[in-house]
């Protein structure tokens, strides 16, 4: 089965309920009203999948749904974005993931019911699904307990394999960070957190003293900054990517992964980490023009069209460098 996807995805899937057009957030006691509802494929890990297969890159994902409606959602989306879900996994006793989102102004407020996810466990994981890939992705390990506990075994497996690897932890619910970095990131080719993870993990709050932490361990080390683009460095190289900034912001569920989606296709087809961080930005810039993770991504030639005409950068031309 050597290298039937180009990507393989183990994570958690949920679906999100999205509530945009809001005039605050709401507080204990009180109720606000929401100008618009969106209901579609949620999770870190599926809108990397889902965006990552819109680009062209063959992606497997393996999971775990509960038997309801939100789970017919979760499969029916990621195949209809041609994400391979032979391997997710159906619970007979839990339910699908749900997240709650609260968008106001260029923020959110998430309430997510874990379900069936942190129920997923590395055992669940066959040699045969890691040996049909060449590279592994992993998002969101503090809401998979499971997974958490176990995740060098996981990349260790995979990097016997001659995988390449990226890891995006997200935020820890519980704020206790509980990763054996020194260990973990060795065998991770691309750690991908964001600004606030970074200074979350290494308790420290300053971005450069965080960096500093970890570029012993790491090997490629990427920091998304938000509306202030992202970071890369590799060994001694530092490179600071500006940022494609979007003037009309629909909403930025999912912006990150879907940078994620466009850093590591570009990684997998060996490009410069600057050339990386550049795809990433867009990806995440167009990402903001749609609805939901994957709103945007309906297929290449679109997030090509709207990559070039909104924000004049030609993917195609990119690549050909």
């Amino acid at each position: 089965m050597k290298s039937n996807f180009d990507v393989v995805v183990v994570g958690e899937l949920n679906v999100d309920i999205i509530l945009n057009k809001l005039d605050s957030l709401p507080t204990i006691g009180s109720e606000i009203l929401a100008g618009d509802m969106e209901v579609t494929l949620g999770s870190s890990s599926a809108i990397f999948a889902a965006n990552i297969s819109t680009l062209g890159v063959r992606t497997a994902f393996l999971g775990k749904i509960g038997n309801d409606d939100f789970g017919r959602t979760v499969l029916d989306s990621l195949q209809k974005k041609r994400v391979n879900t032979d391997a997710i996994i159906l619970s007979a006793n839990k339910k699908t993931g749900a997240s709650f989102a609260l968008n106001y102004d260029n923020d959110r407020a998430m309430i997510t019911f874990p379900g069936a996810m942190e129920d997923l466990s590395v055992s669940e994981v066959e040699e045969s699904y890691l040996e049909s890939g060449r590279h592994l992705h992993v998002s969101s390990v503090f809401i998979q307990p499971k997974i958490q506990k176990e995740l060098i075994l996981l990349f260790s497996s995979a990097k016997q394999k001659g995988m390449t690897t990226s890891l995006d932890l997200q935020w820890d619910p519980t704020e206790k960070w509980d990763i054996d970095f020194e260990r973990l990131l060795p065998l991770t080719d691309v750690f991908l957190p964001n600004n606030n993870e970074l200074m979350a993990i290494t308790q420290k709050d300053n971005i450069d003293e965080a960096i500093e932490v970890l570029k012993p361990f790491a090997n490629t080390l990427v920091v998304k900054m938000g509306i202030e683009g992202s970071i890369g460095i590799k060994g001694n190289t530092r490179i600071d990517c500006s940022p494609f900034l979007n003037k009309q912001v629909v909403d930025a569920i999912g912006a990150g992964d879907s940078f994620n989606a466009g850093f590591i296709y570009a990684f997998i087809h060996g490009k410069s980490i600057g050339d990386c961080l550049q795809i990433g930005n867009i990806c995440g810039a167009v990402n903001t023009t749609a609805a939901g993770g994957t709103g945007a991504f309906p297929n290449f030639d679109e997030v090509q069209k709207v990559a070039k005409e909104r924000f004049g950068l030609d993917i195609k031309q990119l690549f050909k460098k």
